[in-house]
């Protein structure tokens, strides 16, 4: 099991050697960037949105259900929703969402590339096919998904806003003046940075366990299932890392 795990590492670490050498057209490249882009991203839209406006209501009612003590300022229930969506909800948790939803995405597409032999035609005629299929992927989740996480934000505040405007839980002023309390900038910056690398491992693990899936349908989906697994356990371990590097 030790000398499969270490064979599949190094296996991992050939395969993007060959997706990172320089494209051999880049206004190819481009347009297959913005392809994925729009088949990556922006389909994520819909789904990171709904999410993140229930999670900021439930934060609210949560946070809000907890501070009953009359002692402490209602202001801080609007601080403590905004720094659990940065810190934690709208980088690691979507990143889970995504390594379902982009993961599998990915892991069937060039899967099924593979099983159906288009990916050994095109090694046939010289295109190096990992670059040419894989590195566009790459490339787009990594740049782009920073503004899911930047949307994630924006829309679980929003939703925190809606049940304060219609519940009435604590006055909407203090919502406000919560959100805007003790703000440190470094917090968007550093959940950003974690959603570009979460993003990469998503997109390049998924895109290695499609590249050699085997085995017909079947083999398809076992990437799929083995990609949505393998990033989720790394996110959560990337996770605790990065935090201890970038907060102390």
């Amino acid at each position: 099991m030790i000398k499969t795990f270490f064979e599949s590492v190094g296996k991992y670490f050939l395969f993007l050697k060959m997706v990172f050498r320089k494209p051999e057209k880049l206004r190819l490249f481009w347009r297959q960037f913005v392809n994925e882009s729009d088949k990556l991203i922006l389909s994520s839209i819909l789904i990171v949105g709904v999410i993140s406006v229930f999670i900021g209501g439930v934060l609210v009612i949560q946070t809000a259900s907890n501070l009953e003590n009359p002692v402490i300022d209602k202001m801080y229930v609007g601080y403590m929703v905004r720094e659990s969506l940065i810190l934690e909800f709208c980088s690691t948790m979507i990143a889970l969402i995504l390594a379902g939803k982009m993961g599998s995405n990915i892991a069937s597409e060039i899967g099924s590339m593979r099983i159906t032999e288009q990916i050994d035609a095109m090694d046939m005629m010289g295109v190096n096919s990992a670059g040419f299929l894989v590195l566009p992927k790459i490339t787009s989740a990594t740049l782009l998904s920073p503004f899911l996480m930047l949307l994630s934000l924006i829309l679980g505040l929003v939703g925190g806003w809606l049940v304060v405007e219609t519940t009435q839980i604590i006055s909407t002023a203090s919502y406000i003046t919560g959100i805007k309390f003790c703000y440190n900038g470094f917090y968007i910056f550093y959940s950003c940075f974690k959603m570009s690398v979460f993003s990469f491992m998503i997109s390049s693990i998924s895109a290695f366990n499609g590249f050699y899936a085997k085995g017909g349908s079947l083999g398809v989906g076992h990437s799929s299932t083995k990609s949505i697994v393998i990033t989720s356990i790394l996110i959560l371990l990337f996770d605790l890392v990065l935090t201890q590097l970038m907060l102390y």
